[in-house]
């Protein structure tokens, strides 16, 4: 027997074999709704006109000094390390987090539900999981007093809270203004360190400001912090694996340890991240003009998301499909919670070659108007056909 003889073959990650069936799938009216990466009308993948226009110019560079201006602003209060995007991020932080962290730290609070990778990275880093209640599957809505209370009443001081800056995955429910400042409240009192994943900043509302309010909180309010950002869903960069991991500090000297250490930590992952995609970043977010022209090609996309959104429920409202539909417009983000079951989610798989993951999360990219009326359709068909009191779209 080989060296490797003995490894188990890993189970089929939910999302990737959906993919796999679909690519599979024959029918000329299959949908995937199951990968969450933005495409057209034409359900085809977007590289956004910035991105094309600053890679020209970045070819056209190759060749001369390569991050002369990469080094971190003196003074500043934030530690700052370049990630192999939010996945990556998130693996530094909780890696750096049980090495360096008080124990109190090694148990952190996630939503339930949540993004599936979260448990599995935490995990690997050797903390404690939990869950607060975050989703109330009757209202479809956020379950703000459940939430509260895992805060309030059962998470240590000192323990870790995951949060979503904005557009929730999967349920695509935020909390309001008033609520994040509610939520940073209590965060306060109690002594809970804030672990913020920003995956679609711009892409939920069209806004960056609006979209970055809960992290700005969270600074006004003098937290010390992590937060893992993404580049990969607001600028299209999904195989540049391109991402920071910002740790928010009290004092410059205290921002130069953690940065110390967190390259102790990135050093033995992947010692140095892809430069490519950094100097996409770079020349969008570092350019006038081409940062203005990024803001505007982000409403475009989010809008298109909103539009699709209004449709679904405008079809299935005007089709008589039983249900109430109004929490599909409330939601926001690529995602939407569906609530269908795992039977009603089968059948759309199979008899409608609609693909999906089998608890009912969508992703709204792949839906459009050559498409939204068979989507209607198919869905008021299982419902009908699979009535239950929680088959509701």
């Amino acid at each position: 027997m080989g060296l490797f003889g003995d490894v188990a073959v890993a189970p089929v990650d939910p999302i990737l074999g959906i993919e796999r069936a679909f690519q599979a799938d024959a029918d000329p009216r299959k949908i995937n709704l199951g990968v969450g990466a933005y495409r057209s009308e034409e359900g085809k993948p977007f590289v956004l006109q910035v991105v094309k226009e600053a890679e020209q110019e970045m070819l056209s560079e190759l060749g001369s000094a390569i991050n002369k201006d990469s080094e971190a602003i003196a003074g500043d209060r934030v530690a700052s390390v370049q990630s192999l995007s939010g996945t990556g991020s998130l693996r530094v932080a909780a890696e750096f987090i049980k090495t360096h962290m008080k124990a109190e730290a090694h148990e952190i609070w996630i939503s339930d539900p949540t993004w599936a990778n979260h448990n599995a990275i935490f995990q690997k880093a050797g903390l404690t999981v939990k869950t607060y209640p975050y989703y109330a599957q009757a209202t479809r809505a956020l379950n703000f007093a459940g939430m509260l209370h895992a805060l309030k009443e059962q998470a240590k001081p000192g323990s870790v809270i995951l949060l979503h800056a904005c557009a929730h995955n999967p349920t695509g429910v935020d909390p309001s203004e008033e609520q994040w400042e509610e939520i940073a409240a209590v965060m306060k009192e109690r002594r809970l360190i804030p672990l913020i994943d920003s995956a679609y900043q711009g892409y939920a509302s069209g806004s960056l400001e609006r979209d970055a309010y809960a992290v700005r909180l969270f600074v006004k309010m003098g937290f010390e912090f992590y937060m893992c950002q993404s580049f990969a869903k607001n600028l299209g960069l999904y195989g540049e694996r391109i991402g920071m991991l910002h740790v928010v500090c009290n004092t410059s000297n205290e921002a130069a340890a953690v940065l110390s250490q967190l390259k102790m930590v990135v050093r033995p992952m992947y010692s140095s991240p892809p430069i490519h995609g950094a100097h996409l970043v770079k020349k969008i977010l570092g350019n006038e003009a081409r940062f203005a022209a990024w803001k505007e090609e982000l409403a475009g996309m989010a809008d298109r998301i909103l539009e699709v959104r209004s449709l679904l429920r405008k079809g299935l409202e005007e089709k008589g499909t039983p249900g109430t539909w109004n929490h599909i417009t409330d939601q926001i983000g690529m995602f939407s919670f569906t609530g269908l079951t795992p039977a009603q989610c089968e059948r759309l798989i199979s008899e409608h070659h609609i693909y999906l993951t089998k608890f009912g999360r969508i992703s709204l990219a792949g839906l459009n108007k050559s498409n939204i009326k068979y989507m209607v359709e198919c869905v008021d068909e299982v419902v009908r056909t699979l009535p239950a009191n929680t088959s509701k779209l």
